[in-house]
């Protein structure tokens, strides 16, 4: 079972492709098959399949096939070790710029 380091390594991975941001684009208006969602790409269809590996592997996206057709969706919790890592990492630079702050109005009072 990976940690949530190995899960937030995965969802950057995967969302520091522009093609995969634009699957993921894409997917937020609905499910879509694998030959719409590789339609506006200039690639190879196993190029494109390669893409949307990465984007199931790190839990982004979920697929299901139906007799030939396989339909790719977005799976909404695949983004949460991201949007905790986030999270966190906000919290420290707020607290950080905080303490600027204080300290910089200590020093300004003579």
């Amino acid at each position: 079972m990976p940690n949530r380091s190995d899960r937030v390594d995965e969802v950057f991975k995967a969302l520091a492709d522009p093609t995969r941001r634009r699957v993921i684009e894409r997917l937020v208006s609905g499910p879509a098959s694998t030959s719409d969602l590789a339609e506006p790409f200039d690639m190879a269809l196993p190029s494109f399949l390669q893409h949307l590996k990465v984007l199931e592997n790190a839990g982004l996206v979920t697929s299901e096939k139906s007799g030939r057709t396989r339909t790719y969706q977005l799976s909404p919790p695949g983004l949460d070790a991201a949007q905790g890592w986030l999270a966190d990492q906000r919290r420290v630079w707020e607290q950080r710029l905080d303490q600027l702050e204080q300290f910089l109005t200590r020093k300004q009072t003579p």
